[in-house]
């Protein structure tokens, strides 16, 4: 990084904040628990994702599974990068700089957190316009989106992102400690030019992402609610269970990514606008006594809940995309069958976009 980041990381790198210690709701049986249980998802989901992509029956598909098996590959690589750094941290009696004598592993970790954190966000949208193109724009969807276009769309988000996250390496933005001390992330609210620019930037690149997936959603449902409900005939089973699943499954993806990322990226943008950093959690709790301090006090403490439920996004991503497909699915289909009209008896596993594809270039 450069000199002003790597002095700035390190002086707040060689101290545990204070007011760390009134952080009860901290433990370690939380990291724990996040690292195991997103390491077991996403490694059974990359698994399922590999095994679907290479059968012979699931060719028309395989676009789909690309983004899936990105998706779980990014989160695993999350959890395996960031979560043994947190769990160091919380063994040594939550004192960062017993594991950070030199101040770089904080913006390591920093850069980690932005990393993974756009990446699911951007395979998301990336995975939410495949399916609206394979519902609004199937004979173009046909022609043009082949597997060799997926990957090179899943490569550029990884390159781009990873640009990104190193601008702090130029100059652009700063990765700093935050309360109650076991954590780095983007530095917020400071009035230098390149630290507002880099807050701002994954902060509106974060909620665009987001508002982009949810839109595109949206626009695939409807798609899908108004074909189910119009008088299809009874040869037409196979599109009712099409349409349910994937129904169920883009109501589940908007969930989690709404539930898990709106919090910190609204906490993020409300922080930049009234010029609220980080660094003001150092001060002890106690000493705090005006609204304004007050109210500093609950962003700190709000800022942390907020990144976990980000973080748990990395954990929920395989069960909402493959995991617990089958089980939602026999939940929720009484629900789906009144809302859409829609059939869902004989529910099986279907490749989605290519027979929702088929399906529409043979209607009239």
């Amino acid at each position: 990084m450069s000199n002003n980041t790597n002095l700035s990381s390190g002086e707040r790198s060689n101290h545990s904040l204070p007011g760390a210690e009134q952080c009860t709701s901290v433990s370690i049986a939380f990291p724990v628990i996040m690292m195991v249980t997103g390491i077991l998802g996403n490694t059974l989901a990359l698994l399922l994702a590999y095994r679907s992509y290479h059968k012979k029956g699931n060719k028309k598909k395989k676009s789909f599974l690309i983004i899936i098996g990105a998706l779980a590959l990014t989160d695993l690589s999350g959890k395996l990068l960031i979560s043994p750094v947190v769990i160091s941290v919380y063994l040594a009696n939550r004192q960062w700089n017993r594991v950070d004598t030199s101040g770089s592993l904080c913006a390591y970790f920093g850069a980690c957190m932005t990393m993974f954190g756009l990446c699911p966000l951007f395979l998301a949208n990336a995975m939410a316009i495949e399916r609206t193109l394979a519902i609004y724009a199937p004979h173009y969807y046909s022609n043009h989106v082949s597997t060799r276009l997926t990957k090179l769309v899943v490569l550029s988000i990884w390159f781009a992102v990873v640009i990104f996250a190193l601008l702090p390496v130029v100059g652009v933005g700063e990765y700093t400690l935050q309360w109650p001390g076991t954590w780095c992330f983007i530095d917020i609210g400071k009035p230098a030019m390149g630290i507002n620019f880099f807050a701002s930037a994954f902060t509106l690149l974060g909620i665009i992402s987001l508002l982009a997936t949810l839109v595109c959603n949206f626009a695939t449902i409807r798609g899908l609610v108004i074909r189910c409900r119009k008088k299809v005939p009874s040869s037409n089973k196979q599109w009712e269970r099409i349409a349910v699943e994937t129904l169920i499954q883009l109501l589940g993806i908007m969930c989690v990514l709404s539930v898990c990322w709106s919090p910190l990226l609204v906490l993020m943008l409300k922080m930049i606008y009234i010029k609220s950093s980080p660094e003001d959690c150092s001060i002890p709790f106690p000493a705090k006594s005006s609204i304004s301090n007050i109210e500093q006090q609950s962003d700190c403490s709000s800022l942390l809940t907020a990144i976990r439920l980000a973080s748990l996004n990395q954990i929920l991503d395989p069960w909402v995309y493959l995991l617990l497909r089958a089980i939602l699915l026999r939940k929720a289909h009484q629900v789906a069958t009144a809302v859409t009209n829609c059939s869902v008896e004989g529910l099986k596993e279907v490749p989605v976009t290519a027979e929702v594809r088929v399906h529409l270039r043979e209607q009239p």
